[in-house]
């Protein structure tokens, strides 16, 4: 009778079974392999259950750079490695998947290792979202709301909440909820602007406490994510943070989330603050006007208009002066300035973001439309941007014709606009 030593029963099995993966024993394998592309993503997979840290680690980053369909189910599996890196790295991938070059961009976490202790440094800016008309699989959000709750490190938990956002996870808000139960004020203003992004009102009075938050980006974040979200109920907490302000930026932040929530009993403070100083709290309380409705304003507004020498606030007036009815296009109108504004590099982001609210409007759209077919380069580029996010199906023809533009870059934008545009209706 043969006696068959055990430990060497089990190495031939894995031989047969996966001859690639069993002779993988050091980082520089898992590369060579990795050039095999899609083809070596079940060796790779087989790898993150490795006992080397390092060899998993090339592992993950390998399966990223591949970047296939066939790569998302081993990232998710990864999601949940015992090590902060691998579990950033994973979901890192996993937007890369749906946000091609997130990975390289720079605005994903940059890791810095010391023996165990990973240490991930994100950037201010998180104005990344997929397009409404790219569908994420369901299986990703439960990886990311999984890792945002209960990631083996801070840092790997906030990563995750801004996966979380640039995704739009609205399956994941529990988690994200569940995630800010915490000191953290990674993980606090990560959920907080994941939560923005996904823009689920039901969020909204979940986060009321954070109005009061001593870390001024948590609050600043909390401010913003109220008014976003239109939560009513948090008003009085609104009006507190700002007479209760020390800073400048809390203030602004205070009285612009004020300005998203209409109601009259904050006529007072936009009357007050319209002939403020400060520039952006002229221009807060001008978009509050403009929210109001009321047409008995426009005299007023239109004073402060012909009045103003500054750009953003002058801007926000003219917001609210076509949102009160100045709809005409001249070559001084209000809604000509916004448009023009389109051209600015300064400004782009906050004439789009005026715009895309007033065309929620059927007659404002109206007026858009011949200048769409008119404007210049990025007149067209941010106009069909305002129609993919508040369009109709009339707007379709439009955006029609912008597809078919000479220039490529614009025809492109048509493109993408209308995929938005019909994802939605």
């Amino acid at each position: 009778m043969i006696i068959w030593d055990m430990p060497l029963v089990v190495c031939l099995i894995l031989l047969v079974w996966n001859p690639l993966a069993a002779q993988v024993t050091r980082p520089k394998d898992v590369r060579e392999l990795a050039k095999s592309g899609s083809n070596a993503i079940p060796q790779l997979a087989a790898l993150l259950k490795n006992p080397d840290l390092e060899v998993r680690i090339e592992a993950v980053k390998a399966i990223v750079d591949i970047g296939t369909q066939r790569s998302l189910d081993p990232l998710i599996e990864a999601t949940g490695d015992a090590d902060a890196e691998i579990q950033m790295r994973a979901a890192d991938g996993l937007v890369n998947f749906y946000l091609p070059g997130y990975v390289r961009s720079g605005l994903a976490g940059k890791f810095q290792r010391a023996g165990k202790v990973v240490r991930a440094k994100f950037t201010d800016t998180n104005d990344q979202v997929i397009d409404p008309f790219v569908q994420v699989r369901p299986e990703v959000i439960t990886a990311l709301g999984k890792l945002a709750r209960g990631g083996i490190s801070m840092d790997s938990r906030a990563n995750a909440a801004r996966a979380v956002g640039i995704l739009r996870g609205q399956a994941a808000i529990p988690d994200l909820l569940e995630a800010m139960k915490t000191k953290n004020d990674a993980i606090l203003y990560e959920s907080l602007i994941a939560i923005q992004k996904i823009r689920d009102r039901s969020a909204g009075p979940n986060i009321r406490y954070l109005l009061r938050d001593l870390d001024e980006r948590v609050q600043i974040a909390a401010l913003e994510t109220t008014g976003i979200l239109q939560n009513k109920e948090a008003l009085p907490d609104l009006v507190n943070a700002l007479n209760r302000a020390h800073t400048p930026k809390v203030r602004r932040a205070a009285l612009s989330a004020i300005a998203m929530i209409p109601d009259e009993s904050s006529r007072t403070l936009f009357i007050r603050y319209l002939s403020d100083k400060d520039d952006a709290l002229r221009g807060a309380a001008a978009e509050g006007f403009a929210r109001l409705k009321s047409v008995a304003d426009r005299p007023v507004i239109q004073k402060a208009y012909d009045e103003e020498g500054k750009a953003s606030p002058r801007l926000s007036m003219a917001f609210a002066l076509v949102s009160l009815g100045a709809v005409e296009v001249s070559e001084f109108s209000p809604l000509q300035l916004l448009v023009n504004t389109l051209n600015s590099k300064a400004r782009q982001g906050e004439a789009l973001g005026l715009l895309i609210e007033l065309a929620r409007d059927a007659k404002i759209r109206a007026a858009l439309y011949p200048m769409l077919a008119t404007g210049t380069r990025d007149e067209k580029i941010y106009l069909a941007r305002v129609l993919a996010a508040c369009g109709d199906a009339e707007s379709v023809a439009s955006l029609e014709k912008v597809s078919r533009d000479l220039d490529a870059e614009v025809a492109q934008e048509g493109l993408r606009a209308l995929k938005s545009l019909r994802a939605r209706l």
